[in-house]
């Protein structure tokens, strides 16, 4: 049986410990088998249907939150950690979770559509949970992930080793993938520290907007209000106006 999806460091079904393209060197990895597949036809009555969407970086794009009172929020069996599979039959598998919310976007208000998902296994993991110390571990840590240090799998195929982000940069990113989610319902620290890296030794705004439309994310078409908004969360991270 094949595997869904991968979680660190927890063997429930938690998208935002989703396993991507880090891992630490403490790290625990528990794999998620797939379950059954389900088809839930949908009428788009409203523009935004609710739903959050990441993906593991390795073209499987999940259901990360799912907004109260929304849209999908009323359809029992549409549920966080579902795979979206395909939309109105179009296979979705290798796409990126932002390409995939706009496909969902794009669908007319008013419309019915199709999604097919693919649940994981609700059984296997029963009974599992982290140890809170272990022979010979030192007083104060519990549990694990607590290395200073992370593998970053890069896009070229190799690895490194890489130290923790410092305060500033880490306030950066978390504010940036908060835009990405709020406006877009991208949720991806990656693409989140790809721009903080664009932006972080830019003077202005300029500067930083043409670094966007020079590089890979100018697919994403950002507008000049948005681009205003990411640097603002550049600069306020920079000078230390967010606390962790």
């Amino acid at each position: 049986m094949k595997i869904l999806f991968c979680t660190l460091n927890s063997h429930k079904v938690d998208m935002s410990n989703l396993l991507g393209g880090q891992i630490g060197l403490n790290d625990f990895i528990f794999a998620h088998k797939k379950g059954r597949p389900k088809e839930v036809e949908i009428v788009k009555s409203e523009d935004a249907l609710g739903l959050t969407i990441t993906d593991n970086g390795a073209g499987y794009a999940f259901i990360k939150r799912i907004k109260s009172g929304s849209v999908i929020d009323r359809i029992p069996h549409i549920q966080i950690g579902d795979h979206i599979e395909k939309l109105d039959g179009i296979n979705v598998v290798g796409k990126r979770h932002y390409e995939v919310a706009r496909m969902l976007k794009d669908i007319p208000t008013g419309s019915t559509f199709t999604i097919r998902l693919v649940e994981p296994m609700k059984s296997g993991f029963q009974g599992i949970a982290p140890r809170k110390g272990t022979a010979g571990s030192k007083p104060g840590k519990q549990g694990y992930g607590s290395g200073k240090e992370t593998l970053r799998f890069k896009a070229n195929g190799n690895a490194a080793i890489e130290d923790e982000h410092d305060d500033a940069t880490q306030c950066g990113i978390d504010a940036i993938n908060s835009l990405l989610d709020s406006f877009m319902g991208i949720n991806d620290s990656e693409l989140a520290t790809q721009i903080w890296e664009l932006g972080n030794n830019k003077i202005n705004s300029m500067d930083f907007a043409e670094a966007i439309d020079a590089s890979d994310l100018e697919a994403f078409g950002f507008t000049d209000d948005f681009i205003i908004e990411l640097w603002g969360a550049i600069t306020d991270a920079r000078h230390g106006r967010y606390k962790r």
